[in-house]
């Protein structure tokens, strides 16, 4: 009965985004929705309590709102102002992005990064453009100071390794590649010297992309599978034993992200307009980011980063020692029959499917570029901009924003200034994939009007 009405409702959520081959695909799918929503495979980061206190946090005037509002309306704006959204089809008010405990601990899931919203509709899959990880770690930890709450592991390691420094965006190497390089290749902890690493933030890739890509990152260096997506559970918590205990679990997220496809463009589209534009785009760009339609292709191309000349810091961050230890990792299948291969010397970023490309805004592996007009536009990128409203900017195709001459440094909220994005900080450039200049102003409207429609 459970998982008959579960993949019922699985397939009413996400029937416009989600496919299947088979039946035991949908149960599977199914499965790895609810274990990615109600279990939590990593330690408690907070409680309800704190939850329902954390307004106490916030600067004036939104301190005196929220003291004003009803619990619900505290609630919506503790979402807001954190990023968080609620569940599709679901009405028990939990996020989308932590899971929630019957009593009342919240821990984070990957949905923190990989569901949001898309132009104000809460999407699993859609990259989580609002999340504000590091002002609602600070200010959470300020509440637990105060009500003399239990700091968590992110608590503390806040302190000195930085979150994501613009909402949107997180720090997302620590995650992954940093806690790794505390294991050995089986997986047990070992004492080494903290690794330095260069902080970066990267802006999260829509997992409806999963199905065609064949190489997990945006420089395509580890063969993807279900063991590769238990990297970011690496806390010191979870010993070898939990990896080998949650195996199936983690093959039917595969299965999930496996089956995630694409919201479609419910907006006008000049059909004429499209016909012209695919023409222009297979013949300017599916070279590097595939056809689409029938016969569609993904050619999974890495371009080197002299070609493709976008901001080089997530390349250079990875160094090959370690993606030499992921290829000997037991994520990577390493002495097994079916061991994966793992790409250790590259140089560039892999062009992504564009497939919801118009649901994917910002633009960059780094999140830098609002809409899709400026992605065809190279030199008339903003160089600070921050997000205005859920609503897309129908015209540009992409996020509604303001464009400032700075980060107003001023401004005493501090959730605020971290919503503008300063293209002139490290590993945030907006520069490169300059190849748009190559087409006349008519054929890059042609263009925009075709990438609403993949």
């Amino acid at each position: 009965m459970w998982k008959q009405s579960l993949a019922s409702v699985f397939v009413l959520l996400f029937g416009s985004v989600a496919t299947f081959s088979a039946a035991e695909e949908i149960d599977a799918a199914a499965r790895g929705y609810r274990w990615l929503t109600e279990n939590a495979f990593l330690s408690s980061d907070f409680s309800q309590r704190v939850v329902d206190e954390v307004w106490r946090s916030w600067p004036e005037p939104l301190r005196s709102e929220a003291e004003q509002a009803t619990p619900e309306q505290r609630r919506a704006m503790t979402f807001a102002r954190y990023g968080l959204t609620t569940r599709p089809g679901d009405d028990s008010g939990k996020p989308l992005q932590y899971v929630v405990s019957d009593d009342g601990q919240w821990t984070m899931n990957c949905f923190s990064c990989h569901g949001g919203n898309v132009y104000g509709t809460p999407t699993p899959g859609a990259p989580n453009n609002r999340f504000a990880l590091q002002t609602m770690t600070e200010e959470l930890r300020r509440t637990k100071l105060r009500l003399f709450e239990p700091l968590s592991r992110m608590d503390v390691g806040s302190l000195v390794v930085p979150l994501g420094t613009t909402h949107g965006t997180t720090n997302a190497v620590v995650f992954g590649m940093g806690l790794m390089l505390h294991r050995d290749e089986q997986l047990n902890l070992v004492n080494r010297a903290p690794v330095q690493f260069m902080h970066h933030d990267l802006d999260a890739p829509p997992w409806w992309h999963f199905y065609k890509r064949p190489y997990l990152y945006i420089d395509g260096f580890a063969q993807k599978g279900h063991r590769g997506l238990m990297q970011f559970m690496l806390v010191p918590e979870n010993g070898p034993e939990f990896f080998h205990q949650h195996e199936d679990e983690f093959r039917d997220i595969y299965a999930y992200l496996s089956s995630l496809r694409p919201p479609k463009y419910e907006g006008q589209i000049d059909e004429k307009l499209v016909g012209v534009g695919k023409g222009i785009f297979d013949h300017n760009c599916a070279e590097c980011h595939g056809t689409y339609g029938v016969d569609s292709e993904y050619p999974n191309r890495r371009i080197a980063l002299q070609d493709i000349g976008t901001d080089p810091v997530r390349a250079n961050a990875l160094p090959a020692i370690g993606r030499s230890f992921y290829a000997r990792s037991w994520f990577a299948h390493a002495g097994e029959a079916d061991e994966q291969q793992t790409i250790v010397d590259l140089d560039g970023y892999v062009a992504p499917p564009l497939d919801g490309v118009w649901a994917s805004a910002p633009y960059f592996h780094n999140g830098s570029v609002p809409t899709l007009w400026h992605v065809l536009h190279p030199s008339e990128r903003p160089t600070v901009w921050r997000p205005v409203s859920e609503q897309m900017d129908e015209q540009r195709v992409g996020l509604s924003i303001e464009v400032v001459e700075k980060v107003p440094l001023s401004e005493p909220d501090v959730a605020i200034r971290r919503s503008y994005f300063d293209t002139r900080r490290f590993s945030k450039s907006n520069a490169g994939h300059d190849y748009p200049n190559v087409l006349s102003e008519a054929e890059k409207t042609a263009v925009l009007e075709y990438l609403k429609t993949l």
